[in-house]
């Protein structure tokens, strides 16, 4: 069975509609999860921690998919928020 890694990360954002980190040296690494269910778990958990904070967004980057091992090459990430 293939690993699913899925990595959950969060930070300030410059605007609330955008994806631009506002300090990127301060990003909150919350960790990889060998699946969906759990990365979510852990999304969920981070971002209910910094609900008062408008500006502060969580992401699950499903790393599973930047390298697909029998495609032999990079698809690109797919992120959640």
């Amino acid at each position: 069975m293939t690993n699913r890694l899925h990595l959950v990360f969060g930070g300030e954002l410059e605007d609330t509609q955008g994806t631009k980190f506002r300090n990127v040296d301060e990003i909150d690494v919350v960790g990889i999860f060998p699946n969906y269910a759990a990365a979510y778990d852990a999304w969920k958990a981070a971002s209910q921690k910094s609900v008062d904070n408008a500006h502060m967004r969580y992401f699950i980057a499903h790393l599973h998919r930047l390298r697909d091992e029998e495609q032999g090459k990079g698809e690109g990430a797919a992120f959640a928020q």
